[in-house]
């Protein structure tokens, strides 16, 4: 069967059997006839990775697998503690999802010399040759469609503005952020160069290499709503009002729309822009109420096909479909990837997009 037809199927099997059909951390009971899967997630705190783990992990265990899901509660060494002890359980393969990408070189030189593949799970591990495979979202894409989202929305390449921007980006330790941030800061850096878009609070990033001063370790909502607090308090004392928020994900998106109803902001009358991305219940919400203007979907149940995919490739000997060998380099290889194109939901996406493909239920958003 071809690469394409095996995730077309995976596809169909898992909108049918759903994402929480089997327990998170206990070891799979699919039989295991077919190989078994360490999965290795970073954590519950957000909803998206919640979806992810178990989503592959029934995926895989309807097909035959065993599969032991992990969640490391973003503790560094939890996960590598974890993944050891999938290596010495002897599975087939690894899939990860790193909490830091540049902590998990000894640990996956143990699963080489066990022949243990390794797939990279939606954050790049770098700093090792021993990543076979890695599977993706066009993470650049995410950030330049929240770019161009608040280029349309503004108007700015018709010359509008000036415009009060708050721009924010995600954790330090995550390799995809600077992906994310560098595709939004080329749309708009031109516009702040310009005076288009002025940042008051100064913490504008003269190039993408700077994105990390403006990070927000863990992607916490709450260290994003704190920020938010600090800058409005500091540099929003005379009646200025932010007109726009780069927010790269919905966590951050949250704790900033907590910190603007906390300053006043009102939904339909003084409310800024603001980006997000995930497609969160919570932002799904907030996108209904006015409060969030965009969320990039990145829709995880394709991510589990394609992983799906490489997992049967590699159990049948065979090389996994991909389609990018160029644009991840970890420091030691260019790891040969699988980038799904992400899209964008804005409120009258909501039903279409979101509900009647089954991402959400209309009940989880109060529809």
């Amino acid at each position: 069967m071809s690469m394409k037809k095996i995730i077309a199927v995976a596809a169909a099997t898992v909108m049918t059997i759903g994402l929480a059909a089997c327990s998170s951390d206990a070891a799979g009971t699919g039989g295991g006839s077919e190989g078994s899967v360490g999965i290795s997630m970073p954590t519950r705190s957000l909803e998206r990775w919640i979806n992810d783990g178990e989503g592959l992990k029934a995926q895989l265990e309807d097909a035959g697998y065993s599969a032991d899901l992990q969640y490391a509660d973003d503790k560094a060494d939890t996960q590598i503690s974890q993944i050891q002890n999938q290596i010495a359980s002897g599975v087939d393969v690894l899939v990860i999802a790193a909490i830091d990408g540049e902590l998990l070189a000894p640990v996956l030189a143990d699963a080489k010399a066990q022949d243990i593949a390794v797939i990279s799970y939606d954050r790049l591990i770098n700093g090792t040759p021993d990543v076979d495979y890695y599977a993706t979202f066009d993470n650049y894409k995410v950030g330049q469609l929240q770019g161009e989202f608040i280029e349309e929305q503004l108007g700015l390449a018709d010359g509008a503005g000036p415009f009060n921007l708050e721009p924010f980006a995600g954790s330090p330790d995550d390799n995809n952020a600077k992906f994310f941030f560098s595709g939004a800061w080329d749309v708009l850096l031109p516009y702040v160069e310009n005076g288009q878009l002025v940042v008051p609070s100064g913490k504008a990033p003269a190039s993408n290499d700077d994105w990390a001063s403006i990070g927000i370790l863990g992607w916490k909502s709450d260290s994003a709503q704190s920020e938010l607090d600090n800058r409005l308090g500091s540099f929003y004392t005379g009646g200025e009002k932010i007109d726009v928020v780069l927010s790269p994900n919905d966590s951050l998106a949250q704790g900033i729309a907590a910190s603007l109803r906390s300053a006043g902001y009102t939904a339909g009358t003084d409310w800024p822009l603001l980006t997000g991305q995930d497609a969160d219940k919570a932002s799904v919400v907030n996108i209904l109420a006015g409060e969030q203007s965009m969320t990039v979907w990145k829709d995880t149940r394709e991510l589990g096909n394609v992983v799906f995919g490489f997992i049967e490739a590699i159990m049948a000997g065979e090389e996994p479909e991909i389609n990018d060998t160029e644009t991840y380099d970890n420091g030691e290889k260019v790891v040969p990837a699988f980038l799904i194109a992400p899209e964008v939901v804005v409120k009258d996406d909501v039903q279409s997009k979101l509900i009647d493909s089954g991402f959400i239920q209309a009940s989880d958003v109060g529809l």
